[in-house]
């Protein structure tokens, strides 16, 4: 790629798996079974038969049909609208959920929650079955069928996984929506997926304080002619309004229906789920998924990358509104394995909340973001070093670019430099991850140590030619049973996102890097690159020279309008507590940059801040900090937590 910067990360590898954990891992079960020596091996043979590779993975994961497949994969559409599992009847409730009543996998524990004040509850697989049928049972007698969308607009609690396992038994199709959605960003997913019902619950704790739900639901309702019925989960008992003939309150309405349920037949390829992600413009874009697509990936990356297996208890920090979320619920049920849930904020009422409950559920895999972790260190060591968290085994991470800093703190602090971080990335419309840690291969900082098996995953210069040790688009370059069907009622724009830079490669929107050990780095978003006197860098390159000085707690880098260079850089910084904004401040954080990267690459401004806009799930906004401080249209910005950071930034304005 001409005049790109050469890749800038990289460093020592500081993990290695034992031979304990790679005997014990569920990857190197898959390998042995099929005679196969190495994990190159398996990428090949992986990438090159599709339907070997998606049937072996089936049978290893234990999904069963309620009628058989003719076919593994059906391409004759192309590339682009594969159908998987050719004419086999699947519904994924029941491999979640049924198939385990009454033997004495029923009697693990699937989900353990935890709510903000400190009350705990637990389901065993038994008890989840029954709920689960409770809730189908619920919904059909309010005339709800198959095909039929609903929302889920609730906490993260057992109740919205008892409601989004429902859904799917009755073959209805789940429409997660964040639980920090304002009314409207709830009501044009309604409407879009001309929605039917609606979970919610009276309210939540975060912070200490109560955030009311059900009006927001009610606001949004008023705005969705389809919505015929709501459904209220008793939270927090703070008073609210329930119309008459509509709404209905889940603790009266369950427990009068029946324990049993029939399974609703479905299509291996009917609809699941709608999960709609923000856009560059102001219309978000409805992923679809199947029964036979997404939990598949979901589960196959939980088992070949984090390794979750029975005896473990799962905590991923998610929102249902992030596709994290129902990743947690399909892979965790589908392994068998333990959920934990909590709904609250994770420093609260004190810095170490989250260790405490580490400690307190053993917990033994857990996700992250680098944004939480940036946020923690701030703290110190002590929130960490006063709990014991000999229960984890590993940990997870995802949703945003890592920088050096805070991975080794996490590394070391809080893992003792023995724990791996199973770095991943994907998205919504891949069902999980495009590259991916796993238990069989060495570790260096911030880095992903292979695609995800299954994937022809490459990273391309803008010739479509692929790139060692160069910053370069993420593509794929076969079908995966967990890639999107399209975006909902909106084809057109699903081929043009994806498909139409190179024939038949999916191309992603993320910059990435492969460096000469294999080990591989996501940059950032592409559409996030900084392109100054045709020298392009990713934003995360910046971003980590800027915290990892001692007074920065967080940063964000962006491109702004330059007559000369075409562009120029402009950092935001939130500092740490004991740190004040200066210039003798701002000056050395310009001339660390330029150091590191070059003079040409110094930044034009630091601006400091005290919040960078994020969504629910710790992702940092930078197409919003742009737009804001440029005074542009900020497309849609439902997800953000924090509103208010986007007006300070705003009121900077260059």
């Amino acid at each position: 790629m001409t005049n790109e910067t050469s890749f800038t990360f990289g460093g020592e590898i500081v993990w290695r798996p034992s031979p304990e954990t790679i005997a014990r891992s569920n990857l190197q079960k898959f390998m042995s079974k099929h005679g196969l020596a190495s994990f190159d091996e398996l990428m090949s043979r992986s990438t090159t038969e599709t339907a070997w590779f998606t049937e072996s993975v089936l049978k290893f994961l234990d999904i069963r049909f309620q009628k058989p497949y003719t076919a593994i994969v059906d391409l004759s559409r192309g590339i682009q609208w594969p159908r998987w599992c050719v004419g086999g009847m699947l519904n994924i409730a029941h491999n979640c959920v049924d198939k385990y009543y009454g033997t004495e996998a029923g009697k693990r524990t699937a989900a353990l929650y935890e709510s903000e004040d400190g009350k705990t509850r637990s389901l065993t697989y038994n008890q989840l079955y029954i709920e689960v049928n409770h809730c189908a049972n619920m919904l059909r007698v309010r005339g709800l069928k198959k095909g039929d969308a609903i929302g889920l607009f609730m906490p993260m609690n057992p109740e919205i996984v008892v409601a989004l396992l429902a859904i799917a038994k009755i073959g209805g199709i789940v429409l997660p929506l964040f639980s920090g959605y304002g009314a409207s960003a709830i009501a044009s997913r309604l409407n879009d997926a001309g929605a039917k019902a609606l979970f919610t619950a009276d309210g939540v704790r975060r912070r200490g304080n109560l955030v009311a739900l059900k009006p927001i639901a009610d606001e949004a309702a008023a705005q969705t002619p389809t919505l015929q019925e709501m459904f209220v989960v008793k939270q927090t008992g703070n008073p609210v309004a329930m119309r008459a003939g509509r709404d209905h309150w889940w603790h009266e309405e369950m427990p009068h229906q029946s324990q049993f349920a029939a399974l609703e037949p479905t299509s291996a390829e009917d609809p699941l789920m709608i999960i709609y992600t923000s856009g560059t413009t102001g219309k978000p874009k409805g992923a679809v998924h199947t029964h036979c697509g997404f939990p598949v990936k979901s589960a196959q990356d939980m088992a070949f990358g984090v390794d979750v297996q029975r005896d473990d208890v799962l905590y991923w920090m998610t929102d249902m509104g992030w596709m994290m979320g129902p990743w947690q619920v399909f892979g965790v049920t589908l392994l068998g394995a333990t959920m934990f849930l909590y709904d609250g904020a994770p420093d609260w009422p004190g810095p170490d909340r989250l260790w405490q409950m580490v400690s307190r559920h053993r917990v033994t895999a857990l996700g992250v973001s680098p944004t939480l972790i940036r946020a923690l260190i701030k703290f110190g060591d002590e929130p960490v070093k006063k709990h014991d968290l000999s229960s984890l085994r590993c940990f997870a991470s995802t949703g945003e670019p890592w920088n050096p800093d805070p991975w080794l703190w996490l590394f070391n602090t809080v893992g003792g430099g023995r724990l791996p971080i199973i770095n991943y990335s994907g998205g919504t419309e891949i069902s999980g991850g495009i590259v991916m840690g796993n238990p069989l291969m060495p570790l260096k900082p911030c880095a992903f140590s292979a695609p995800c098996p299954g994937l022809a995953a490459d990273v391309f210069d803008e010739e479509g030619q692929p790139v060692r040790n160069r910053v370069g688009e993420l593509v794929i370059r076969n079908a995966w049973i967990g890639m999107t069907r399209g975006f909902w009622k909106d084809p057109k724009r699903y081929e043009e996102t994806y498909w139409s830079r190179w024939k038949d490669v999916w191309v992603h929107g993320d910059w990435a890097a492969i460096d000469d050990d294999g080990q591989w780095y996501i940059l950032g978003r592409s559409d996030d690159t900084i392109k100054i006197a045709g020298k392009r860098l990713g934003p995360a390159e910046v971003e980590s020279i800027l915290v990892s000085h001692p007074a920065v707690s967080e940063a964000a880098a962006i491109a702004v309008p330059d007559a000369v260079k075409g562009s120029e850089v402009v950092c935001f910084c939130v500092l740490k507590p004991d740190h004040s904004p200066s210039d003798e401040l701002r000056d050395a954080l310009k001339e660390r940059v330029a150091a590191e990267l070059g003079k040409p690459l110094k930044p034009r401004d630091i601006k400091f801040v005290r919040d960078l806009p994020k969504t629910r799930n710790a992702k940092v906004m930078r197409r919003v900090i742009r737009a804001a401080y440029l005074g542009q249209e900020a497309g849609d910005t439902s997800s953000l937590e924090n509103p208010m950071a986007v007006e300070e930034i705003r009121l900077l304005g260059g």
